[in-house]
């Protein structure tokens, strides 16, 4: 494709407001600089530069640079929100996720904080382990003192984050991650309990192998105290995973992390332990590492008449290629908050290439999401994209040079030879969705109709489009229709609406907890890294279905899990009226 080719883009209402608000380049009046053509056009002509690292072809850059404009503006593939906000400008920082290390001194803590607050200023989202912070009232011998412990020092970064505007767009995005067997634990599972505590965190207990044979076995396990590796107290396992089920089950929180489950498919062991992830937990990272992710809109691979719809899978790995080629070229264009992040980025060259509009391709092939049939398409459909992936890192690979940390890896030990650590991931595609016009991730519909609030002001109404094709061509579609639809975070109630398109519009709530854990567990066996999704709970869940959740996806290899029951908090996340993504 060696010509300039000039898209059409076809967003929705949606689409241009967010991109208006959160993406355009702007002046110093706030008024926009370029169209959101222009804007891709930037993205695409950017990240098209790495070329020149590799190639001494002029030639190459232009070819590259209008396959990824193509990409991009087709609304195949969209990267990270910082790779569009600002590649091509002066900030110029690239990756949406972060993990800094948080040592056991005052110093390394305050590094972290300061470190925190540049990556929020240029639009990143940071995760942390507190693990090796000595407990409370444990003895600081330098000032014959006792420790704050790593809740209260948590409280220091949540702070940091409110003062500070991710690019002078957004708030600041933290995962804080405790092991099950710090002695703080317990206060660390109640935090959250108080809706004011840690307002800019997302929290997970890190999960260990050990705990969870405890809690089958119905033992003790150890509390060990960071200052000396050794134990201080035992607790029972069952009653430790009781307060975590019970407060998860009244905020939402803690989720989970599955600490040795995610360090048994580390791929640079000899680099060091995974302690931590991303906000969304989806995005597992060593201390100092980033990674870019990005997604393909599987919405737009569906072809054929209504009655024999099918993927396009020969179109889907024709633009695998292109994705994972644009994901390794952004690492090299990436300006890095921190030399240590540059060097342990470029020393893994993670890339994280993931789907949305998973609900919307089951609802054009027919496929309800809570079915047999639906978890088939998405293992079909995951193995597909990660087969494809790392046949094109490895292709990679053989033009660029392995990642060079490459030695001693999992990989090598494996005989795969790649570009990339890791190749894939599913994030939660939050605004990003709204721009492609598609289902957020692996996510069933929330509401058939409702509200996103994005950047706290702005809220934008939408009703699904396909269940208004449907709808007319039913004969139903009416204003009564929609109003009704909008007052419902579920229509299976709903006499009026055919049951075919009943059954097929199933949304969260709709779908029984098993089946989310189930889906989780599909789509993880082909992510390299995690996966982003939320087993919505309806309100009358008990704290029984928190437990079964939670022992499920851990029998399933999931990496973590995270559950929301509506009504547990006073501001959700999600409901059919506000619908908010980071």
């Amino acid at each position: 494709m060696g010509h300039r080719r000039q898209a059409i883009l076809r967003l929705s209402p949606n689409a241009l407001t967010v991109l208006r608000r959160r993406y355009l380049a702007k002046n110093a009046h706030g008024a926009p600089l370029e169209t959101p053509a222009q804007m891709l056009r930037r993205v695409a002509n950017n990240i098209a530069e790495a070329e020149h690292l590799y190639s001494s072809d002029n030639s190459k850059c232009s070819q590259v640079a209008d396959e990824f404009f193509s990409l991009m503006s087709e609304l195949d593939f969209l990267p990270n929100s910082p790779t569009l906000m600002n590649a091509g400008r002066e900030l110029q920082q690239l990756s949406a996720c972060f993990v800094l290390p948080v040592e056991d001194s005052l110093e390394s803590i305050f590094d972290a904080v300061k470190h925190q607050a540049l990556i929020h200023q240029s639009g990143g989202g940071t995760g942390f382990a507190f693990s090796h912070l000595r407990q409370k009232s444990d003895r600081v011998a330098s000032t014959s003192g006792v420790a704050s412990g790593p809740v209260s020092f948590m409280r220091v970064f949540n702070m940091a984050t409110e003062v500070i505007k991710q690019g002078g767009t957004r708030r600041g995005a933290n995962m804080g991650i405790l092991r099950v067997d710090h002695p703080d634990i317990l206060d660390f599972i109640a935090i959250k309990r108080n809706p004011s505590e840690l307002t800019n965190f997302n929290i997970s207990v890190g999960v260990t192998h050990a705990f969870m044979r405890a809690l089958e076995q119905q033992r003790d396990y150890k509390l060990i105290s960071p200052r000396t590796g050794q134990p201080v107290a035992s607790l029972k396992a069952a009653a430790v995973f009781d307060r975590l089920v019970g407060a998860a089950w009244s905020t939402g929180e803690p989720g989970v992390l599955f600490l040795d489950t995610i360090n048994d498919r580390n791929p640079t062991p000899q680099i060091g332990r995974i302690e931590a992830t991303n906000p969304c937990a989806e995005q597992p990272l060593l201390p100092y590492e980033s990674c870019t992710l990005g997604s393909i809109n599987l919405a737009r691979f569906v072809v054929g008449s209504s009655k024999q719809r099918r993927i396009d899978l020969d179109r889907l790995a024709n633009i695998i290629p292109i994705a994972v080629r644009f994901l390794d070229n952004v690492l090299d264009m990436n300006h890095y908050p921190l030399p240590d992040i540059e060097a342990m980025t470029k020393g893994n060259r993670k890339i994280g290439l993931g789907v949305m509009g998973f609900a919307d391709l089951l609802i054009k092939l027919g496929t309800p999401y809570d079915t047999d049939e639906a978890l088939r398409i998405g293992d079909q459909v995951m193995r597909f994209v990660y087969e494809h992936a790392c046949a094109a890192s490895a292709e990679l690979g053989r033009e660029r040079g392995l990642f060079p940390n490459f030695k001693g890896s999992r990989l090598e030990s494996e005989g795969h030879r790649l570009r990339n650590a890791t190749v894939t991931t599913v994030a939660p595609t939050g605004t990003l969705s709204i721009i492609a016009d598609c289902s957020p991730g692996i996510e069933p519909l929330y509401g058939v109709s409702f509200t996103r609030t994005v950047m706290e002001d702005v809220r934008l109404a939408a009703l699904h489009p396909e269940f208004i094709r449907q709808a007319r061509a039913a004969g139903v579609y009416s204003p009564r229709l929609v109003k009704r639809v909008a007052a419902n975070e579920s229509i299976q109630g709903l006499k009026e609406v055919p049951r075919s398109l009943r059954r097929l519009f199933v949304t969260a709530h709709d779908v029984p907890p098993e089946h989310h854990v189930r889906m989780q567990a599909v789509f993880q066996r082909y992510s390299d890294s995690g996966v982003s999704k939320t087993i919505n709970l309806p309100a009358t869940a008990t704290k029984a279905d928190v437990a079964s959740a939670f022992l499920l996806a851990y029998r399933l290899g999931c990496k973590g899990i995270t559950v929301f029951r509506t009504g547990s908090r006073s501001k959700q996340v999600l409901t059919c009226a506000n619908v908010q993504y980071c």
